[in-house]
């Protein structure tokens, strides 16, 4: 059986929240000294109140010396937007072909720029070819229901079906030949080849 917690071990409470400049010098120093490696020992012996996550990636997004801060340029937007459209939001791999620039920094300058600019475009793409396609002309063709049984049409007479499927006088210039021989086949052969 596991040992029952009287609450007489007291529970070490971290620090949430911003990071202060003492904390940044205090884990500075330290990965200078002992290196960027388990990072649940560097937060304890390196005197901060915080977990090993948050040492880690405030140092790898924040603190790093090769971190590139400031404004994207726009040969850098220009890649990312290639970079996302081939890869996705894999944005540990788009970070990797921009030197100095890290994953979070890409993902929150896509999410807060680029997304709402390439919808932007989208929309505008769409309301244009809307736009096209509600300049064109609709053809609806006149249909002459006369004769045609049920219709609203004054005519009496009455659709004939074989009438309108006649094809024997103008196969040539249709070059409709084969509708012909399929016409001429003997429905009687056909079915006995069947069973």
């Amino acid at each position: 059986m596991a040992p029952k917690n009287d609450g007489s071990a007291k529970k070490v409470v971290m620090n949430k929240g911003a990071w202060t400049a003492e904390e940044d010098q205090k884990l500075s120093q330290y990965i200078e000294i002992h290196g960027a490696k388990r990072w649940k020992t560097v937060a304890f012996k390196a005197g901060l109140n915080r977990c090993g996550k948050s040492c880690r990636l405030r140092w790898l997004n924040y603190l790093r010396p090769n971190i590139k801060r400031g404004n994207i340029s726009d040969a850098e937007e220009d890649l990312i937007l290639r970079l996302h459209k081939l890869l996705g939001n894999r944005w540990s791999l788009i970070a990797g072909r921009l030197p100095g620039r890290t994953d979070n920094e890409i993902k929150n300058y896509w999410n807060s720029h680029l997304s709402k600019k390439i919808n932007k475009e989208k929309k505008l793409e769409t309301s244009t070819k809307q736009e096209i396609v509600s300049k064109e002309p609709c053809v609806i063709p006149h249909i002459n229901v006369e004769g045609v049984k049920g219709s609203t049409g004054n005519s009496e007479d009455n659709f004939d079906v074989n009438e309108f499927f006649d094809f024997t006088t103008d196969l040539g210039s249709y070059k409709l030949e084969w509708v012909n021989k399929f016409l001429e086949l003997d429905e009687d052969s056909w079915l006995t080849e069947k069973s």
